[in-house]
């Protein structure tokens, strides 16, 4: 007897995040995918009815028409799962980072409406929420953070202005955004986490297609009482022991990297790797990924098999 395959919708399969979706489910039995003729992809009443013959439907949108997207079910025994900022902060909204409890990965396998994470927010979070969960740094900590990805984390039309032929002086050199500290990321960043305060936040984008670091220093004095960086590697490695997408690496692994972190490491991964660096004085946390992999397509789809109770890296790269 053929098994029932789950029917997947992809809404805005044309973003760069809906088109890596689908990407990762070449070859794949379990799934048929349900289309959209191009001409109707705009069409709020065909939207509205592959979303609701669909079992899971991916938003792969603006905010606004994610929100909308969401207003269309109707059909009770649809799930979302959402890649927009649209509802990561919402109640009643599952946020798909399996890794840092039980309950999370519990919430995701029994959630219809579940919330990807940002990219940005992915290496926050995997190098802050342990720390204050364990208390090991207090939640009214003035905690900041840099963040170097490369372009296509802006989309198609900052792909679009990179791969340009012609293209403006100011793209060859890295570029920092969000100068305002008002970036969208910050919401999620500082609820998750449980910090009291917005962390101060400083996103850099380069002249390169996919890849991310996030680093996170920090006062060793500020931290618990006798916590070293090996103590806090020691902590980390057994915080996220077993686990597939995140890789904690051995101390003092820098070395082998000649002391330097490239922004385009783990392009094409779908898993996360952490540094604990420093020294007892001053110490570095560091998440390095693939903007388009743990921190955005990837990620979705590992919440999926989550979801429907098959191995969690199916169809990912790791």
């Amino acid at each position: 007897m053929e098994k029932t395959k789950i029917k997947i919708f992809i809404d805005g399969s044309e973003g760069t995040t809906g088109l890596r979706i689908h990407e990762r489910f070449s070859g794949r039995d379990d799934i048929a995918l349900i289309s959209i003729e191009p001409d109707k992809r705009k069409d709020i009443e065909e939207r509205k009815r592959l979303i609701n013959q669909s079992d899971i439907t991916f938003l792969c949108l603006p905010d606004a028409a994610a929100r909308e997207a969401v207003g269309l079910v109707d059909n009770t025994q649809v799930k979302i799962i959402d890649t927009s900022t649209a509802h990561r902060t919402e109640e009643g909204w599952a946020y798909g980072f399996p890794e840092l409890s039980v309950q999370h990965r519990k919430n995701i396998k029994e959630g219809k409406r579940i919330a990807v994470p940002g990219c940005h927010a992915t290496g926050f979070i995997s190098l802050v929420y342990p720390i204050v969960a364990e208390k090991i740094l207090p939640a009214d900590y003035p905690v900041s953070a840099f963040s170097l990805t490369g372009y296509s984390g802006g989309g198609k039309k900052m792909i679009a202005e990179y791969e340009a032929d012609k293209r403006a002086k100011e793209y060859d050199a890295p570029r920092e955004y969000a100068l305002s500290q008002k970036h969208k990321h910050l919401k999620e960043m500082k609820k998750v986490t449980g910090l009291t305060r917005e962390p101060l936040f400083s996103p850099i984008v380069a002249d390169y297609y996919s890849g991310m670091v996030v680093s996170v220093p920090l006062y060793g004095d500020y931290l618990k009482e006798e916590t070293t960086p090996k103590k806090l590697h020691e902590f980390f490695a057994d915080f996220y022991k077993d686990q597939k997408f995140i890789k904690v690496m051995p101390f003092g692994s820098e070395d082998g990297l000649k002391g330097m972190m490239a922004g385009n490491g783990c392009s094409g991964w779908d898993g996360l790797r952490i540094f604990v660096t420093g020294n007892e004085e001053r110490v570095l946390l560091t998440a390095q990924f693939d903007n388009l992999g743990k921190g955005a397509s990837g990620a979705a789809v590992q919440c999926l098999n989550i979801m429907l109770g098959c191995g969690e890296d199916k169809g990912l790269n790791l």
